[in-house]
């Protein structure tokens, strides 16, 4: 499934950038403890994982499960941080927000037996192939003059 907001959102000066956003889930459990989320290994894409909730699933037991996420720091060195402590009675489900990962990411269940899903978003950020010919166009839009913008005309009642 695809979501977006007019194909294409801009990321950069002069829509240098495209991006793209699909839906992600993955289900932890005792059975499958941890998943990684790794991005295609083209040069020109960036992947991106941005977490949005992490909720127990049908037949969690009554304790605590632990969600950890193991990605790079602005260092590049591999940091692990809980992200959510679930327990049926008290907290089923976390909302993260837009908890924005770059990939490799490795979400782990690190305490209880889920089982967990965790959702969100895979978001791929290309270059534009359209960015080489907008500085032409540039050069085009200097000679043209740009007229301003004038009001709507209102609709008269009949």
């Amino acid at each position: 499934m695809s979501h977006n907001d007019d194909d294409s959102s801009d990321l950069g000066p002069a829509g240098q950038s495209k991006l793209e956003s699909f839906l992600f889930s993955c289900e932890l459990s005792s059975k499958v403890p941890f998943y990684t989320f790794q991005g295609d290994e083209e040069e020109d894409l960036e992947h991106f994982l941005e977490l949005r909730t992490v909720c127990l699933g049908e037949g969690a037991k009554v304790e605590s499960n632990v969600v950890e996420v193991t990605a790079m720091n602005h260092q590049g060195k591999t940091i692990s941080v809980p992200i959510a402590n679930l327990h049926l009675s008290c907290l089923p489900m976390v909302s993260l927000g837009d908890f924005e990962l770059k990939a490799p990411v490795t979400i782990r269940l690190k305490a209880g037996t889920g089982p967990v899903t965790v959702s969100g978003l895979h978001l791929i950020a290309s270059q534009d192939e359209e960015s080489d010919l907008s500085d032409e166009d540039d050069e085009d839009d200097d000679e043209e003059e740009i007229s301003p913008i004038k009001p709507a005309k209102k609709k008269q009642k009949q």
